[in-house]
């Protein structure tokens, strides 16, 4: 198989930035399923940056902090808000259109914990789609993308990536070498039932990382959107939080309002805060219900939203959409460097994949794509200037644990029931006991740290990696005693900034340690 220049692992808008910024080298684009199907697609929301008058970076800075919960890589946040705004002239200038209004000015909303409008859409509520597509199509004439085909693990000697191993929809297995190889595969939505996530992302990317001896940190911080369209019990799709930037509220079926109880922001609280209201809410046996009624034009101005509630037979009229919050982001992942180099020499991670620190314990509105757009570009620029002269020796080795018997899997659905339940919103030291307890059953069967997982087919392999990403979390989250950010333990209710201000919870396949 012919040595590539650089192979990314994923599809979404971070993977094609870095793409697009490598368009001058060898690079291919491996994705489980299609270019199209990916996060980065459904994301409604849109891009954060300081471009108003009466706006700064160092505003955009404050807010990214606060609502991180001074748990944040200071060095990455300054670098993330200052670039954003130059980054949005380039790709405007590239020809992306954003949302303006009769003047060509550019239309700012505002989303939860930002103190500014600064918030820039794309077709409304489609700012994902919109420039995840234009990016696809800038660098596709340039880039050799496989679809449908699972990266299942990384090809490591002496501590260096050398390239990666596939399995395809036939399940044949194939192996790509690369100089570089950049992790950009995404979260781990679906390891929980409910989730804003589409539902191929099972962690595939971090889980492979960790097998490989990549660290990891900050995996137990986990963000629940507050606000998913909840139907006959299940989460359906997203809601977001630029409608409460318009001006709704969140309700019970009573109408009451209860977020200026809680919080001075009132509804645009941080996610966290606004995601454990409601949550406390619907324990009490209330349903709550974000009302739209103060809103003009809700139509045009959210379609996709518009679109969802009319597939579920929503009344838009009624000025009520019934919610409830959903797993959204993954703060933590594959810990990185302020050029997206990982623990392992030539191995790279991007996007939600990887934690930069940049979002801390929970991130801000509309700071994902950004990061997307932003470090796609750092990790791009850095490949390009450091030498492409990169000898592999080209082994093929194996040697994970072999498999003689294949153990019985749990389902998708189990592994999500534990994760909703011991490891959601709120957690708490005997659900995370028996959480940790469930995983170790299997832990013991297939060791999530050294594995063939040739052998398996892809639902197994995306199983066993459900697993492995469900155990690191529930273990990090017992190993943090404190509240803070998507981190929420009731028998630790507070924020304990004396024992854990930025430390971080870091995990290796041999160890797992607190550190800063």
């Amino acid at each position: 198989m012919p040595q590539t220049d650089v192979i990314i692992i994923g599809s979404g808008l971070a993977a094609l930035t870095v793409a697009y910024h490598l368009r001058h080298k060898h690079v291919k684009i491996i994705t489980k399923s299609s270019w199209s199907q990916s996060n980065s697609m459904l994301a409604q929301g849109g891009i954060a940056a300081a471009v108003a008058n009466n706006d700064s970076w160092k505003n955009h800075f404050e807010d990214t902090i606060a609502a991180g919960c001074y748990h944040n890589n200071v060095k990455n946040v300054e670098y993330l808000v200052q670039e954003g705004p130059r980054e949005l002239n380039e790709w405007i200038h590239r020809g992306v259109k954003f949302d303006c209004d009769t003047k060509g000015q550019l239309l700012l909303g505002k989303e939860g914990a930002h103190s500014h409008h600064r918030i820039i859409h794309a077709g409304g509520d489609a700012t994902g789609k919109e420039l995840t597509s234009f990016l696809f199509y800038q660098s596709k004439p340039y880039v050799q993308i496989v679809e449908n085909e699972i990266a299942i693990d990384l090809i490591i000697e002496q501590n260096c990536c050398q390239g990666v191993n596939t399995k395809n929809n036939q399940g044949e297995i194939n192996s790509y070498f690369a100089s570089h190889v950049i992790i950009a595969s995404g979260g781990c939505g679906a390891v929980y039932g409910q989730t804003s996530n589409t539902d191929v992302i099972t962690g595939d990317g971090i889980a492979m990382a960790f097998r490989a001896g990549a660290e990891l940190a900050d995996m137990e911080f986990v963000q629940f959107h507050p606000t998913m369209l909840h139907i006959n019990g299940k989460c359906v799709g997203l809601i977001s939080e630029a409608v409460r930037g318009e001006g709704a509220s969140l309700v019970t079926q009573n109408g009451e309002a209860f977020m200026h109880t809680i919080h001075h922001q009132g509804d645009l609280a941080p996610r966290d805060v606004v995601s454990r209201a409601i949550f406390d809410e619907m324990e009490k046996g209330n349903q709550v219900f974000l009302d739209i009624s103060s809103i003009n034009n809700f139509n045009s101005r959210f379609p996709t939203i518009t679109a969802l509630c009319k597939q579920y037979d929503i009344n838009l009229a009624s000025g009520k959409i019934p919610v409830s919050p959903g797993m959204h982001f993954l703060m933590g992942g594959i810990k990185t460097n302020e050029n997206g180099e990982t623990s392992i020499q030539h191995l790279f991670a991007v996007g939600e994949a990887a934690c930069t620190g940049v979002h801390g314990a929970n991130r801000l509105a509309s700071n994902s794509l950004l990061e997307g757009l932003v470090f796609g570009k750092r990790i791009a620029n850095y490949i390009s200037s450091i030498s492409a002269e990169v000898t592999h020796s080209r082994t093929t080795k194996n040697t994970a644990k072999q498999v003689n018997e294949k153990p019985k899997l749990p389902t998708k659905k189990q592994i999500q029931e534990i994760m909703s339940t011991y490891v959601g919103i709120q957690r708490s030291n005997t659900g995370l006991q028996l959480a940790i307890k469930w995983f170790e059953k299997y832990r013991d069967q297939i060791s999530f740290q050294n594995i063939n997982v040739k052998v398996f087919t892809i639902n197994e392999i995306e199983v066993i990696n459900m697993l492995t990403i469900g155990w690191i979390i529930a273990t990090s989250a017992f190993k943090r005693t404190e509240s803070r950010g998507g981190h929420y333990r009731i028998d630790y209710p507070e924020r304990n900034d004396q024992n854990w201000q930025r430390k971080q919870v870091m995990i290796t396949k041999s160890e797992m340690f607190v550190g800063v």
